[in-house]
């Protein structure tokens, strides 16, 4: 153990992830980082989790926590109050980290404080762990506000965060089911910087049949987030941001709306709502297009 190193506290919620949860805990204890602390929040599961966490009840660095099932926000706030670092990490249980990832990142932090959080980049895994390729997306830094508002560009189980952050910010917010990481991203991106470190080391697992129901309440998610942090944090974004990203929400929700089979009368709503919030936006205009004349794939 590298007792000049800062204690980095790893949580991990999970809910029903037995076949997966042993995979993300050996890549949390396989870190060449130290010195670090894991904590397991079981979220009320059914499955075989209660039993395998008893392999790691007597292991050094490993604490387990079991609540009635409450949803992921309270798991993960779960765990961040019982968390000993100054750092925080998350990892979801069906996730792994490569062994290098702490150890890159660390360095990142800055002394004057300035620098809130640190993320990486992702591969894509299926549910045997073969990679199935790398998303692109952008990757800024410093203060990405705008970048925000245009894209959540941050994989979850990526970024670290300073505990100091989460104290002055806010943890999550346990009145959202989903998109808690962007709201706790654009929270945090409107005081501090955030770095990037151009390697994949974080792995993250897509299921099959993901549902456009699903989708469909993540953007009402998203659009509640966008309504509080215009509201708490009214000069961290221009105006012309915060049009964007609700006109590129509304063409997101038009066209999961079609996927799910409602129907083209909510989807043309949205869509013209997005253009009127920003009337230059060319995916706005092709999918009301395509939702026209019915040629959505």
């Amino acid at each position: 153990m590298n007792e000049n190193n800062p204690l980095v506290s790893v949580v991990i919620a999970t809910y029903n992830m037995g076949r997966y949860l042993p995979e993300a805990v050996e890549s949390v204890r396989s870190q060449t980082y130290s010195p670090i602390e894991l904590i397991i929040v079981d979220d009320g599961s059914t499955d075989d989790t209660q039993m395998l966490a008893e392999q790691w009840r007597d292991t050094d660095g490993i604490r387990y926590f079991r609540q009635d099932n409450q949803g992921q926000t309270r798991a993960k706030n779960k765990g961040i109050i019982e968390a000993s670092g100054a750092y925080i990490a998350f990892l979801d249980a069906d996730d792994r980290w490569k062994k290098e990832k702490l150890a890159l990142q660390m360095p990142q932090f800055d002394e004057a404080g300035e620098v809130g959080v640190v993320y990486c980049g992702a591969v894509r895994i299926d549910e045997t762990g073969r990679e199935t390729g790398r998303p692109a997306f952008a990757c800024p830094q410093g203060r990405v506000t705008r970048e925000l508002l245009h894209d959540n560009f941050v994989p979850f189980g990526s970024a670290v965060i300073a505990r100091s952050v989460i104290d002055r910010m806010g943890a999550f917010d346990e009145t959202l089911s989903m998109s808690i990481d962007y709201d706790l991203w654009l929270r945090i991106s409107a005081v501090y910087q955030f770095r990037y470190v151009d390697e994949a080391l974080f792995e993250y697992r897509i299921w099959s049949g993901q549902m456009s129901s699903k989708m469909l309440k993540r953007l009402g998610c998203v659009s509640r987030v966008l309504d509080k942090f215009e509201r708490e944090y009214p000069d961290a974004a221009s105006r012309r941001s915060m049009r964007f990203a609700r006109a590129s929400t509304f063409v997101s929700r038009a066209m999961a709306r079609v996927a799910a089979g409602q129907g083209r009368g909510g989807a043309l709503r949205d869509l013209l709502n997005a253009i009127i919030r920003y009337p230059f936006y060319p995916r706005a205009w092709k999918s009301l297009v395509k939702v026209l004349i019915n040629r959505v794939d």
